[in-house]
Parts: structure tokens; C-alpha cells; sequence
């Protein structure tokens, strides 16, 4: 007899839901949308009651055929540094505040000035930023201080949708440490920081490990999902920390590239990886006792489908009407320029950066334009620009691990081109996996197995994976990109003044 194991994916943009064996095998997955609410320059907020909704749909849809007293066990990856405000009884007090929403700059600059932007870095082992779920809260305090006094709890995405399921007030630590609030070492919620940001610790949800059940299936939530309430709900953790797990990135120095709308290079360690330079930050690891250091740059996918848009309407209209993907298209495209894309240079800003720059008033910019380039050269200099920002970032781990491979998953990793050129670039084997979107669905699946006790440990992640081919560096394009790299960092150095004056102009 077959059973399941269901995983979330509680994202920005909607909820997929996938339903795997306990063979590791998916059967299927459904992906339910709802939107985010821009608005002010810099606000992003959700009606957590979409997340319940998208939850509800796709897990129904799921079952579709399946015989729900077959499915063991729920869990989920999702979003983090949410800030959802809930009463004792659970019901949201406003829209969330999710993590792309920027309007806590003050409270930003008040937190770093009572704490020190060093000792915040070394309790949490995160930079002070408005992302954060703390900084959110406490602009709620200041600006809406009549929701703050109503406040029972600060929910992350998930702790909503685990509220709704069972009841609880619940979190686990790969969520918590993206709230700036968590002592990384101590596994606590930090009492020194949430004195600082005059903030009730008792509004903070319980601390629990990522595989530990968060409660029991309410009756009524079974029936709204169709599932018997003997179904366990496992906690889950953040899409990060959960993206290692579900790469395979389970052993102390293992690390993995992640290319989608962001990319990030993270890993798994046994003690919390601290950069002298605070390129890199760390979380909490939804392995117990583990922590996933990560290095994030904004606009990696999002900077290819920038320049598909910008440039390539012809390309992408003729691979729509051909049935195909515009990507594949400008995939084989790029091949047409050579390494380095004639000179030409791309600065992947288009949202500001984090990693390494960590620099919100950045921007985008093509350099070295000459009268040779097509467009093939401006769309392998995208691809170029994004690989040397993830370049420093990898160099920021070298300095203290030795590098020589990287697992490789999003949904970048399905070019076989952009594949070769990170490889070239970062002077590493990629290693792709055969489910190269499925990473954080994998996360949850396997959490939710180790959780019921169907999995002895997390080593099961290997159930679902399987390493599908590799790229090696290509040692002759490498004079060709040391040049480039020196160009891309001074580019970016001699445009900081320009940065700097927009920004008060």
C-alpha cells in the first residue's frame, strides 16, 4: 500500500502543494496564486486569509484520487521575515507585512544604535535591515500602537497556517533566526535585542525544531482540507534553511547554488558561520543543531527576464508560437557571443543588492558598450554580470572554506548555457540534481518524514535526489573572465558617487 507525505511551499507569489511517496517519488503538485499589495514606494503586505485559502485548494486538489487516510504526515517550507500581528484567538489583526516591505528604515537605524551594528551580527548572525520581521514589529508599535496592545502573537507564514490547522502558537528556529531577534548560539529568542526594540517577549511565538508536530489536526480544519485528523502536522522551517535540505546540502561544508528570481550560495555547518566582513549572514538550519550560512544577491532570474522583456520581444513571440519556453530561446542565443561577451559588462542592481554589496540605492547598468555588440552580447552579459556577483560571494566563503563544488538547483539550473558560464566563472563543478525546482517541496517532504518517524534522519533526502549531470570549468575562458571580474568590481566602485547623487537628487 502507497502513502504520502504532503509539502507546502507557502511562497510569495502562491502556495504549491506536492504530494510524494514515502519512496521519495512525486506524484504530483498544484499550485494555487494570490497576490502581493505594493503600495507607498517600499510597502508589501498579504491577506494571510489567501495563505489559508491557497492551503486549503491545493491540498484538495491533492487528494484527487489519493485515499487521504493514506498521507502520513504535512509540513512546509515558506517565505520568512513576515510580520502577521493575531489576537489570542488567532485572527489577524491587519494584513501581513512580508519580507520584501521596507518601510522600517528608522526603526532600522534606531535598533543598530542602541545594539551596535557588530554585536547584532554576532547574536543573530544577520545585519540590522528593515526585511526584518523585529524591525516590522516595532514600526507596528510606534505607528499603529493601538494593533500593537491587541497583539497575542507575531507570526511567521507558516505559524499562521499552522494556527489554523492545530490551534497552536507555534514556530521553529530556521524561521525565527530571519526575525533578527533569535540568539543563533543560545537557540532563544535574544532578551538584550528585545529590550533594545521595547518589545514583549511574550508576543513571540514558542520555539520549536523544524521536525517536531505542532499539534494535533483540529476537526474542523480536517474537514475544510479533506484529510482524517490523524494526519500529523510537522512544523517545517523557513524556504531558505529549508533550500539546503532540499538540494542534499546536508553535510558540514556542503555547499549550494541556488539560481531562481534571487540566487543565493548557502551551506550546511555545525557551528554558526560568522564573516569578518558581513558579506555572508546565517540562519538557524532546519536540521537541529545545524546553522545554513547564505550569501543572497536580489536580482539574478528577475534580471534575465529583464532583459528577455527589454530586448527580445521577436525571440520570445517566436518561441511562444512554437510551443517553447522564450528562456530556451535565449539560452542557445548567448552561445552566438563569446566568453566575456566582447567587453561588454552588466551590473545585475536592478533591486538594489544585499549580498555582497549590500547596497539598497545601487541600480543596473550596462558598461563598454560598443558598436560591435548585438543583442546576443547584451544577453550573455546578463548572465556574465550575475555569475561575477555571485563570484564575490563565493569568495567570501573561500576565505575560510575550500570550494570545488556546488549542488545547483532553481530554475536557472535548467540551462544548459547559463550552467557552463557560472561554472566558468566561479571556477567550480556544478552538480544537477534530477529535481532541480522541487528543492524546498523536497525540504518539507523530508521534514514531514523525519517528523512522523517514517525517516530515520535527514540522510533520507537522498530518496528524492539523484545527481542528474555536472559542469566542469572551462580552464581556457578563464584569462578572459579574471579580466572581466577586475572591470565588474571597478565598474561598480566608480559608480557609487552616481549612486549616491540620484539618490539625493
Amino acid at each position: 500500500m502507497e502513502q504520502y507525505l504532503i509539502a507546502h511551499d507557502l511562497g510569495t507569489s502562491g502556495d504549491k502543494a506536492s504530494l510524494f511517496t514515502t519512496a521519495g517519488k512525486l506524484v504530483k503538485s498544484h499550485t494555487v496564486s494570490y497576490p502581493v499589495h505594493f503600495f507607498h514606494e517600499n510597502y508589501a503586505e498579504q491577506n494571510p486569509e489567501d495563505w489559508w485559502n491557497a492551503v486549503i485548494a491545493s491540498t484538495r486538489f491533492l487528494l484527487d484520487g489519493i485515499c487521504p487516510e493514506d498521507v502520513l504526515a504535512l509540513s512546509f517550507s515558506a517565505q520568512m521575515q513576515c510580520c502577521l500581528i493575531v489576537d489570542r484567538n488567532g485572527k489577524p489583526i491587519r494584513p501581513a507585512i512580508i519580507w520584501a516591505d521596507q518601510r522600517a528604515e528608522k526603526e532600522k537605524f534606531l535598533l543598530e544604535q542602541r545594539i551596535g551594528f557588530d554585536w547584532i551580527y554576532e547574536i543573530t548572525g544577520h545585519r540590522v535591515s528593515p526585511s526584518y520581521s523585529l524591525e516590522k514589529l516595532m514600526w507596528l508599535q510606534n505607528n499603529e500602537p493601538e494593533n500593537y496592545e491587541k497583539t497575542y502573537r507575531m507570526l511567521q507564514a507558516k505559524d499562521y497556517i499552522l494556527f489554523c490547522l492545530t490551534g497552536s502558537f507555534v514556530t521553529d528556529y530556521s524561521d525565527a533566526s530571519g526575525t533578527n531577534a533569535l540568539d543563533l548560539r543560545a537557540s532563544g529568542w535574544s532578551d538584550e535585542i528585545l529590550r533594545a526594540a521595547e518589545i514583549d517577549r511574550c508576543k513571540l511565538p514558542e520555539l520549536h525544531a523544524s521536525t517536531d508536530p505542532a499539534g494535533q489536526l483540529t476537526p474542523a480544519a480536517a474537514q475544510l482540507l479533506g484529510l482524517p485528523v490523524s494526519v500529523k502536522i510537522i512544523i517545517g522551517g523557513g524556504d531558505g534553511p529549508c533550500s539546503a535540505l532540499g538540494a542534499g546540502c546536508i553535510k558540514p561544508g556542503n555547499l549550494f547554488l541556488t539560481f531562481g528570481t534571487s540566487a543565493w550560495i548557502g551551506g550546511t555547518t555545525d557551528q554558526v558561520f560568522s564573516d569578518p566582513d558581513k558579506v555572508l549572514f546565517c540562519f538557524a538550519h532546519v536540521i537541529p543543531g545545524k546553522f545554513m550560512p547564505c550569501g543572497t544577491m536580489q536580482a539574478a532570474g528577475s534580471s534575465y527576464s529583464y532583459i528577455q522583456k527589454a530586448l527580445c520581444s521577436t525571440e520570445t513571440e517566436a518561441a511562444l508560437a512554437k510551443g517553447s519556453s522564450p528562456y530556451e530561446e535565449l539560452n542557445r542565443m548567448l552561445l552566438s557571443s563569446p566568453a566575456g561577451a566582447k567587453g561588454l559588462l552588466f551590473l545585475p542592481y536592478l533591486l538594489g543588492e544585499r549580498s555582497p554589496r549590500w547596497n539598497a540605492d545601487a541600480s543596473g547598468a550596462f558598461l563598454n558598450i560598443r558598436q560591435e555588440h548585438q543583442k546576443p552580447d547584451y544577453v550573455r552579459a546578463v548572465v556574465e554580470g550575475i555569475a561575477m556577483n555571485l563570484d564575490l560571494i563565493l569568495a567570501s566563503y573561500r576565505k575560510q572554506l575550500s570550494v570545488n563544488s556546488l549542488l545547483f538547483t532553481g530554475g536557472g539550473a535548467k540551462g544548459d548555457s547559463i550552467s557552463q558560464i557560472l561554472s566558468d566563472i566561479l571556477q567550480a563543478e556544478l552538480v544537477r540534481p534530477n529535481h532541480v525546482d522541487e528543492a524546498t517541496s523536497i525540504a518539507a517532504a523530508v521534514i514531514a518524514g523525519v517528523g512522523c518517524g517514517i525517516y530515520p534522519d535527514f540522510s533520507s533526502v537522498d530518496l528524492f535526489l539523484t545527481r542528474q549531470d555536472s559542469f566542469s570549468p572551462d580552464k581556457d575562458h578563464l584569462p578572459e573572465y579574471d579580466r572581466q571580474k577586475e572591470m565588474f568590481d571597478l565598474a561598480y566602485q566608480c559608480l557609487l558617487p552616481f549612486y549616491a547623487a540620484v539618490k539625493n537628487s
